[in-house]
């Protein structure tokens, strides 16, 4: 059985919580060893405050490469049937040929840093009509004046918003966007065992 997907419980837990969301999305309950929570957590929250006080400022890319990469040695020894990787600079885009909608339409689930009113990580986990399927671990219910950005709160094991393709590869800081080019990132997650291979796979973009 899968559980709902969780929201942050603090303004500065989104990393950690998108990650583990991550395995929840992906794995059964009883296929996701402790360890994999533990770890999220310890390598999470590692960014200080400008007072110093440590976990005020979130995760850092440097945390989020850590994990990606853990997780895919933790896979690599037989532990669990997980594999990740980390994307950065221009490799993270929306759109034709983006390796992140490649492994959307491949049964992987992407983490990625965008701007909502600062840097915010979120869970994507589907394609549908031109959109995103996301979920934001900030909790929020009221509509966004962005009409055409959709809340959905029907669908708690998989997503919570639809976010057209075009709000995404601004690179201004504004809503849901990936920001610049340069200072992009994105983890992508799997289950080897539900990952669905390429040539099963047909590819719509608008």
């Amino acid at each position: 059985m899968k559980n709902p997907l969780h929201y942050q419980i603090s303004e500065y837990d989104c990393g950690p919580t998108s990650m583990l969301n991550a395995i929840i999305y992906l794995f059964d309950r009883d296929e996701i060893p402790p360890e994999v929570i533990r770890n999220t957590m310890l390598y999470c929250l590692d960014c200080y405050s400008k007072e110093g006080i440590p976990g005020k400022r979130g995760t850092s890319r440097a945390a989020m490469m850590f994990l990606s990469n853990w997780l895919n040695e933790f896979g690599n020894l037989g532990m669990m049937t997980v594999s990740s990787e980390y994307l950065s600079g221009s490799e993270v885009y929306i759109g034709p040929g983006s390796r992140i909608n490649q492994a959307l339409s491949h049964g992987g689930a992407a983490v990625v840093r965008l701007f909502l009113d600062e840097p915010h990580y979120v869970l994507l986990t589907g394609v549908k009509d031109g959109s995103i399927l996301l979920f934001d671990p900030y909790y929020w219910d009221e509509p966004y004046e962005e009409k055409d950005i959709l809340i959905d709160l029907e669908h708690p094991r998989a997503y919570n918003r639809e976010v057209p393709f075009r709000y995404f590869n601004r690179e201004e800081d504004v809503l849901y966007a990936l920001g610049k080019v340069n200072a992009r990132e994105a983890v992508l997650v799997y289950n080897e065992k539900t990952r669905v291979p390429v040539e099963e796979v047909i590819e719509y973009f608008i």
